[in-house]
């Protein structure tokens, strides 16, 4: 943070300075009691199993300043500020502090996609400006302020995810961020358990619009039928983009090569041929979503081809080890993005098998069953030979699969550990490897190993 005081804090959160000094100068907020030092503000967040207010004196010890909701009163050289929300006032912090800042911000949100579609979104703007973008997977009620924390007067411009997992909380976001372009990248099922229903989660994600000043627009997947459903309750100016035919931004001749897609770009009359670093039809919609803001923004057309030709996100890393290649899709899964990965395997040129690794997709409440059976069905209508699991949902995929295409070699595995020891055994050269599954099954040792 710069240029930010005690003083600041207080008028962000209408807190109350219990002792300390009120001039003192905060570099940095933190919500891990090791993790402080001088001029840096300690937010013990009340959790499940944790209240990290009881870290308060040993997180003051190396200097600092702390918010409270706990303390009435208090002495001493560090300044403590009573608020009624630690986590509220954190947030109104990460605000006050965006809105002393003058770029502009893009917000990225979605059930698929919402990740990687960041990251093109900010290489593409790299290819002119300095981009402040999301650090690592904070994009939460905790997270995006973390990030905003180090925001600085040399950025140029941001582009920040915005993730949800109940309702209200995309709203919440957006008065932290105030973006001034929405982006949203699709509506699946992603958090169904807590939301209820796609169509709750398909407002939930359209909220960006809330936090949007008089002028912002939103970027909208015309290829999602939620998003299609419910444009009544978009409320702001929108554009499409995908590959249906009213497409603002819309690709055509979309085609694989040599670990590469190719595709051509058409806007307005424009057409551009595009290289991806990165395969899949899932990743040429999100190379639109890059291609529209980067052009929004101005960056000229080719140093935004030439930006999307060197990009290479946190998913699906393809690494040939071994004589055999490992897409390494582990850190999250849902129905649409299992499919979308399993159909990159499918198509893969394979000198030997094409084996799907997996686990269970989670957080999908009472027809996640169903929604395990229906990527099952979708593995016996591609190319792979083998598919290999662990979990107790997963067991759908191998039912349905098996029902669906006998010749698929399957196996369920109790542990990670037993998975990884058969497919150290068992791979050889010219066979290619997709891991995945949501990131609570830690299918990413499993890469690892293989890797």
């Amino acid at each position: 943070m710069e240029n930010i005081t005690i003083q600041d804090i207080l008028k962000a959160t209408g807190g109350t300075l219990l002792c300390g000094d009120p001039s003192m100068k905060i570099d940095r907020i933190s919500t891990n009691s090791m993790e402080m030092g001088p001029n840096t503000l300690f937010v013990p967040i009340i959790g499940e199993r944790v209240d990290a207010h009881v870290f308060i004196p040993s997180a003051l010890e190396s200097g600092g300043a702390c918010l409270t909701q706990e303390h009435d009163e208090a002495s001493g050289d560090a300044p403590y500020i009573k608020v009624p929300d630690t986590l509220k006032a954190m947030q109104q912090i990460a605000a006050y502090y965006r809105n002393k800042m003058s770029l502009p911000i893009i917000g990225v949100t979605g059930s698929v996609g919402k990740t990687t579609t960041r990251e093109m979104i900010a290489h593409v703007l790299r290819g002119k400006y300095k981009v402040f973008e999301t650090i690592g997977n904070q994009n939460s009620q905790v997270g995006v302020p973390l990030t905003l924390d180090h925001l600085s007067s040399n950025d140029e411009i941001g582009v920040l995810e915005m993730g949800m997992s109940e309702p209200g909380q995309i709203t919440i976001l957006g008065e932290i961020i105030h973006p001034n372009m929405g982006v949203v990248t699709n509506v699946g099922v992603s958090h169904i358990e807590m939301m209820g229903s796609r169509d709750n989660i398909c407002r939930e994600k359209l909220d960006i619009q809330n936090g949007l000043p008089e002028d912002g627009s939103l970027l909208l997947n015309g290829d999602n039928d939620m998003i299609r459903k419910h444009l009544s309750y978009v409320k702001k100016p929108y554009e499409f983009y995908g590959f249906a035919p009213d497409c603002t931004y819309r690709a055509e001749n979309i085609r694989e090569e040599n670990g590469q897609t190719h595709f051509t770009f058409c806007y307005n009359g424009q057409r551009e041929d595009v290289t991806l670093n990165v395969l899949g039809e899932h990743n040429v919609s999100n190379a639109l979503a890059a291609i529209a803001i980067g052009l929004k923004y101005q960056v000229p057309m080719e140093a935004v081809k030439q930006q999307l030709s060197t990009f290479s996100g946190q998913r699906q890393n393809i690494i040939n080890t071994n004589g055999y290649t490992v897409i390494d899709d582990s850190y999250n899964a849902s129905p649409d993005s299992m499919k979308a990965s399993l159909k990159i395997l499918s198509d893969f040129h394979a000198d030997g098998r094409r084996i799907a690794v997996l686990s269970d997709m989670l957080e999908l409440g009472p027809d996640a069953p169903s929604y395990h059976k229906e990527v099952g069905r979708y593995i016996a209508s591609t190319k792979v030979t083998d598919l290999y699991i662990t979990g107790e949902l997963s067991q759908e995929y191998i039912t349905e699969a098996a029902a669906g295409n006998p010749s698929i070699r399957t196996r369920h595995f109790s542990s990670n550990s037993d998975l990884t020891g058969f497919l150290k055994d068992y791979l050889s050269e010219g066979d290619v490897v997709l891991v995945k599954a949501s990131n609570g099954m830690n299918l990413k040792e499993v890469a690892a190993a293989l890797i």
